[in-house]
This record gives structure tokens, C-alpha cells and sequence, in this order.
């Protein structure tokens, strides 16, 4: 090549075109980087400005989204090099300490649980405000909104969760929210990200169409063709969407279906707890009555004398009281902490059985009182509140339940209500007071007798 000056220049020519591809090369690294770096911020703001992030429902779903997909979607699109290996090698020693799949569910499923009971709205709730009515569920004063806002993906993934489930009721609104939020940023992609603008559209079209919409399920299916125009499945369902509407009267074009929440046999006082927790536990002036009072009370227990019970008559009937402060902050600590390794998912009878059930999602443990002094003395305080025995086999032992984001149980009985139960075959008898100490806003402690 050297031995002539044409094949020298065309080798200056040569170096002109990877000087082009070179440039092409770092303009896309840099977009990569930049994206990366994004993603870098905004999970550093998250750890600076979120204090508690487990108390908040938005918080804890994004974080375990985060976690189970956006973390696996940013370490699986970087190059390989050596930098770049000690961090997958980094995230591949912590992927089992990750969340799993059903965990990003269950959060997004509670979610859906909270907007219920609280009738709260979806676009704030993407905010990360929980607003029902004058008041706002949460202490929101330390939550920078920009910590807790929902990105399109997070709305997405929610809105998929409940058109999995066929719960059309939920799917909409939800993917309804992630449209208008990837309509607002579309063209610029970001790698955590699985859906798209197009995923949601197409989504959002067959919701539609499942609620008996075909008007908007139309609509919405010709605005994702023109994203994904070789789209064949699209291309079909526009067609037999268009086949409906001529075939149907213009009129009931006007009288679409209206939506109903889903509904299952073990929801039957729904709406009443509904009701009762949208009250933020305000009650009308009519429950108010000269005879519930405060007042110091020691049930005429030794052990009470000199530290008597700060207890509150909240209602005569039936006869519910609570006492104040029963436990100290160092009780409560000691008691997480030692309920921590031994919790699982709750269960519920289920004939002579016991099962998990979608009506009672938490986690629990049952302590001995030989486990800690702690238990021991607990039980001892219970035991002069009550006047009963609080010891085996007059009673259980201390269950400590865990809820997580929107974790719940529905209304129930305690005592056993089926002659199949193990109560039935046992010599300590069938169930009759139940004692609940609330050693936090998730930990609740309670005693069976």
C-alpha cells in the first residue's frame, strides 16, 4: 500500500469513514451512558431523600419493581468489558436476595386493593398521593414527589397485572395513565424499561374491547398500528373491530357496558369496611356518649398497681376498650426482632387443613414465652388486663402478623365456626377472646385464648 500514493490516499478516505463510525459509535455511547447515568441518579435520590420507604405503599411497589426487572433490564443491556463484568458479577451474588416476580405482583395487586378501599384516584396515586378526600392517608410532608412519582413502566406493569386477571376494572385506568405518560415522553427509551408505548396502547385496546367498548377499543388499535405498522395480530383486530361496529346499532355504540369492580363470596361486607375506613377514623357526633371515658385501670390486679393501664372506652356495645402504651418502644423492638426469622405466610383453615388464602395476606410467627423474659412478662400483663389465663393450653401462644404493602384480612371470625375444625378435637375447647396489641403500623401482636 505504501508503495503508492493512490492507495494511500484511498486509505485517508478509508480512515474518514471510521472516523464517521467512530463518532457515530461514541454520539451512541454517550446516549447510553447519559441513560445510564439517569437511572444511576435517580435510584441515588431515592436512597437520600426517602427516609422511610417501606411505610409508603407507591415507595415499597417501585422498589420491588425496581429490584425484581429494572436492575436485571440495566446490568443485561451493558456491553461486555471488564468494568462492566465486575458488576454483573456483583449483581449476580445478590439475585437471590432479589424480589421474585410474585412479589412485584402481590405489590401491584395491593396497590389495586388500596385504590379500593380508599377510593383513591389513579393519576394521584402515579403522583404518589394518597388523597381521600380532605385528608391524605400518609404523612406525606418528608416524601420529595419526584421519590415517589410512578414512571409509565410502573403504571404499565400494574395495568397488565389486573388484564391478566381479567379485572378489566382495574386495567383500564392504569394503562389508561401509562399511555398518557409514554404519550408524553415518546421517543426516548429508557433501558430499565419492558413496555413501551405500543405494549400499553395495544393493552389498553383489548381492555376496551373485553368491557364492551369497541369504539375505543378501535380508536386505539389504529394508534398503535401507525407505531407497529407490520403488526399483523393489530391489523386483525382492527378488522373485526370495524366488522362489530357496522354490524351493531349506532345506539348501543352510546350505551357501553359499565364496569364492575370484581367480586368473590368472601367479599360480602365489602362495602361496609369499605365505608368504615374511608371515615379516616372519624365517626359521626351520634357515636359520642358521656360513659366512654378515659381512665386509669388496674382490673383489680396486684400486678397493676403501680403501673395501671391507660385505657380509652371506644365503644359499649359491643364493649371494646383500648389501653395506651401497653407495650414500651424497647418491647416493640424486641419483639420484631425476634418474630423477624420465624415469619411466613399466614394461613386460614381450610376444613381439617390449614392454606394460604388471597383473603389474608400477611406474614406471622408464634412465640413461646420461653423464648425471652420479654414474652414472658407480656403475657403477664395480658393476663392481669383480661383476668384470663394466658398461658398453655388456656391459651395460644403470641402470634406476631406482618403486613406488608396493602396487606389485609378480611372480616372473620377468630373462634372456629365448622365442627371439622382441629378446635373441635382438642382439650382446651373452641376460642373466646382475642387481645391485639399494635406494636407498629404493620406489626400487630395478638393473643388467642
Amino acid at each position: 500500500m505504501y508503495s503508492s500514493m493512490t492507495n494511500i490516499q484511498q486509505a485517508l478516505e478509508t480512515e474518514k469513514v471510521l472516523i464517521e463510525h467512530l463518532g457515530t459509535y461514541l454520539q451512541e455511547e454517550s446516549y447510553r451512558l447519559n441513560d445510564l447515568n439517569r437511572f444511576y441518579e435517580k435510584v441515588r435520590e431515592f436512597h437520600e431523600k426517602a427516609r422511610t420507604p417501606v411505610s409508603d405503599p407507591v415507595v415499597a411497589y417501585t422498589l420491588l419493581k425496581r429490584l425484581q426487572s429494572e436492575w436485571t433490564n440495566v446490568v443485561n443491556n451493558l456491553e461486555a468489558g471488564d468494568n462492566i463484568k465486575v458488576l454483573k458479577d456483583g449483581y449476580e451474588k445478590l439475585e437471590r436476595h432479589l424480589p421474585i416476580l410474585e412479589d412485584v405482583e402481590g405489590a401491584a395487586r395491593a396497590l389495586m386493593r388500596l385504590q379500593d378501599v380508599y377510593a383513591l384516584n389513579v393519576k394521584d396515586l402515579a403522583k404518589g398521593v394518597f388523597q381521600s378526600g380532605p385528608e391524605s392517608l400518609y404523612n406525606l410532608q418528608y416524601r420529595p414527589a419526584q421519590v415517589c412519582a410512578m414512571s409509565a413502566d410502573d403504571c404499565f406493569h400494574i395495568g397488565k397485572v389486573a388484564y391478566d386477571m381479567e379485572d378489566y376494572y382495574h386495567s383500564i385506568p392504569w394503562l389508561e395513565e401509562a399511555v398518557s405518560m409514554f404519550r408524553g415522553s415518546y421517543g426516548s427509551w429508557f433501558t430499565e424499561d419492558e413496555g413501551s408505548l405500543e405494549d400499553a396502547l395495544d393493552y389498553l385496546a383489548f381492555s376496551y374491547y373485553k368491557a364492551g367498548n369497541v369504539s375505543q377499543a378501535l380508536d386505539l388499535s389504529r394508534e398503535c398500528l401507525l407505531y407497529d405498522p407490520d403488526n399483523q395480530r393489530l391489523a386483525y383486530n382492527i378488522a373485526k373491530y370495524e366488522k362489530i361496529m357496522d354490524e351493531t346499532p349506532a345506539i348501543e355504540h352510546i350505551e357501553e357496558q359499565q364496569l364492575h369492580r370484581p367480586n368473590v363470596t368472601h367479599l360480602r361486607t365489602r362495602d361496609l369496611y369499605e365505608g368504615l375506613c374511608q371515615t379516616h377514623g372519624s365517626q359521626p357526633w351520634l357515636y359520642e356518649d358521656p360513659r366512654m371515658i378515659c381512665s386509669y385501670d388496674t382490673n383489680r390486679s396486684p400486678y397493676l398497681i403501680l403501673q395501671p393501664l391507660k385505657k380509652e372506652i371506644l365503644s359499649l356495645a359491643p364493649y371494646v376498650v383500648l389501653y395506651h402504651d401497653f407495650v414500651s418502644n424497647y418491647e416493640a423492638e424486641k419483639i420484631k426482632g425476634i418474630a423477624s426469622p420465624w415469619l411466613h405466610r399466614s394461613v386460614v383453615a381450610s376444613g381439617e387443613k390449614q392454606a394460604e388464602a388471597e383473603y389474608r395476606i400477611s406474614k406471622s410467627a408464634w412465640l413461646k414465652d420461653t423464648v425471652d423474659p420479654v414474652i414472658r412478662n407480656l403475657d403477664v400483663r395480658i393476663a392481669a388486663a383480661t383476668g384470663l389465663n394466658a398461658r398453655p393450653p388456656y391459651a395460644e401462644y403470641l402470634q406476631v402478623v406482618n403486613y406488608g404493602i396493602g396487606g389485609h384480612y378480611e372480616p372473620h371470625f377468630d373462634h372456629a365456626t365448622s365442627p371439622k375444625s382441629p378446635l373441635y378435637r382438642t382439650n382446651t375447647g373452641n376460642r373466646m377472646a382475642t387481645f391485639m396489641i399494635y406494636v407498629s403500623s404493620i406489626y400487630l401482636v395478638g393473643f388467642i385464648s
